[in-house]
Order: C-alpha cells, then structure tokens, then sequence
C-alpha cells in the first residue's frame, strides 16, 4: 500500500509550507518575544553554522541511501531477468513435452514480471503477485516432477536454475520493500524546522524572499530524495529494459 512518502509532490509542498511557516516563526520570535543581542550574535552564528551543517550532512547521507537502494534494484532486475533466460535455455534439457510446457509457463511469468514494475495500483499489483505465485508453484512441480523421476545431473541443472528464478524474484521484493524508514524522515523534518527558525530568528531584518531560500531548498532536496527512494510513486523509477528485451526475444517466432 502506498504511502505519503510514495507521493514526492506532496513531500515537496508539505516541506516547503513547514519550513517556510518556521522560518517566519522564528522571525516572530526576534520582533515580539526576545530579541538577539548583538554581543550574543556571535555564539548565535556559531550554532547556526553548525546545526545547518547538521542538517547538510543528513540530507546527503540520506540521500546517499537512497541512491543505493535505487542501484540495488536495478541490480536485481537485471539478475532476474538473466536467470529466467537462463532457465529458458536449460529447459530444452527435459524432454520435449516438459520443455514446452516449462518455456509456456516462463513467457507467462516473465510478463507478470514486467508488469510488477511498471504497475502504480495497488489492487492490480495483488492480482499480479497472485498469479506470479501460482506460477512459480506450477514452475517448480514441473521442473520437480521431472527431477525426481529422472535424478540426472541434468535434470539437476535445469533444476537449480529454476530455483535460481525463483530466488530472484525474492531478491526482488526484498529491495523494493528496502526503504528510508519513517523515522528517518521525522528527523529529517525536525531538524530542518530548527533550521529554519535559527534563519528567522538570526536575520536582521524580516525579508520574505530571503526566508523562502532555505525551505526552498531543503524542500527540493526532500522530493528528490523521496522520488528516487519511492519504487512506485516516483517518476525516477527502475524501467525493466532487461524483462522488455528477453520478452520480446522469448515471443518473437
């Protein structure tokens, strides 16, 4: 089920209205309750330096993160795309029927595989996780049914490349389910808010433009990160060329 970090654009406006609100905060702050002295100015800068720093450094490892995760599916799709065309070739071990039925079986699959990463609605995604399931479990009988009636070293083969098929896919699911945790993200935005009302508070004067800069920027630092880091949500999103390229080449005559 998608969440609110699935939707960048929200991220985007939500951040950049809470940042922008803390920064005229704690310009509120400076004009009514306590203003900053000027001997005080100094240690003030210091600790805006620093928690800006903070906030910097955050932002880049986090992003970082995402950046991994991002590499680690394109990783995986590419590896399952490559252990189903293995299967497909090993397949022509088996006898003919067997081998027929098992390439059948993996042109269905590798379809639901290519819809698995290019489906945004959640219903249309359980009905695809539905079918790939059976479809594994009507690989795997096939595949072991041949295995135990004939324990060949070949039969061994084609088996373990099935299995090969079936371990990618969990890889898979592994890392789409592998994201920045929600803590994270609370953190994140809580930092970011002090941020901002240290620049309201420490500006000389009540400028607008000058307190939008931050939020600003750290708003579009958080939609790209949540953007790269969301599998489905995002428009940077892992295209499966491999799955494409092997379907075509499995359907075409």
């Amino acid at each position: 089920m998608l969440s609110v970090v699935d939707y960048p654009l929200i991220i985007f406006v939500f951040s950049f209205i809470l940042f922008g609100l803390s920064a005229l905060a704690g310009d509120f702050c400076r004009r009514r309750v306590a203003a900053l002295k000027q001997e005080n100015r100094d240690d003030f800068s210091v600790i805006q330096g620093a928690s800006l720093t903070l906030l910097g450094l955050l932002i880049g490892f986090t992003f970082s993160m995402t950046i991994t995760r991002y590499d680690q599916r394109k990783n995986y799709e590419e590896a399952e795309a490559n252990a189903i065309g293995t299967e497909y070739v090993r397949a022509g071990l088996f006898p003919a029927a067997d081998a027929a039925r098992v390439r059948e079986l993996l042109r269905d699959y590798l379809d639901q595989r290519v819809l698995f990463y290019s489906t945004r609605d959640s219903s249309h995604l359980r009905q695809i996780d539905n079918t790939t399931a059976q479809l594994q479990a009507n690989l795997w009988s096939t595949v072991q049914a041949r295995a135990v009636a004939q324990p060949t070293p070949v039969n061994a083969l084609a088996a373990a490349g099935m299995n090969d098929v079936l371990n990618s896919q969990g890889y898979t699911q592994a890392a789409w389910w592998n994201r920045i945790p929600f803590e994270v993200w609370v953190l994140l935005a809580a930092i970011g808010m002090g941020c901002n009302v240290l620049i309201g508070y420490g500006a000389h004067r009540t400028s607008v433009i000058l307190f939008l800069i931050l939020p600003l920027a750290v708003s579009v630092s958080f939609f790209l990160i949540a953007d790269i880091d969301s599998p489905r949500g995002g428009v940077i999103r892992v295209r499966p060329q491999n799955l494409l390229s092997l379907s075509q080449s499995l359907h075409t005559p």
